[in-house]
């Protein structure tokens, strides 16, 4: 089966692109200049566009937002958290006390897992899992 073969007018695209490339200067990232530089193009596009995915310029902030995405991954890289430490996080973000998940893991069993001393099974992953609304992945060791 052979290919569709797509001619393209190389003229309006030269045009086209020096004219939007005077305005966004988009290329890839490769330092923090140009790193700050596409996060401020994909923040004014973000305000633009809101939440309309048929905006006119929602196909350029997909592409801006992989280029950031990509440039964070590598360069920003955040360690996965302990699986206690985000229970714990998630406690306090939510406001919890261990009382509150007592539907969940007994107080005791709670306990032993924030002081470090038990682990979380991946039974109880999968409830803190639904109980916080998650991927019980995140209450897993790496």
């Amino acid at each position: 089966m052979r290919a569709a073969h797509t001619q393209f007018d190389i003229g309006a695209i030269q045009a086209s692109w020096q004219a939007f490339d005077a305005k966004a200067h988009l290329r890839p990232i490769h330092n923090t200049k140009s790193y700050d530089h596409m996060v401020a193009l994909m923040n004014t596009l973000l305000e633009t566009t809101g939440d309309d995915e048929d905006h006119p310029l929602s196909g350029l902030l997909d592409l801006v937002g992989d280029m950031v995405s990509k440039y964070e991954q590598k360069h920003h890289a955040i360690e996965p958290a302990e699986p206690r430490d985000a229970l714990r996080f998630l406690m306090e973000a939510r406001g919890l006390k261990q009382e509150d998940l007592s539907a969940v893991v007994p107080q005791s069993n709670l306990s032993a897992i924030l002081a470090g001393k038990r682990k979380i099974s991946a039974t109880l992953a999968g409830k803190l899992g639904k109980f916080f609304g998650i991927s019980p992945a995140i209450f897993v060791p790496v």
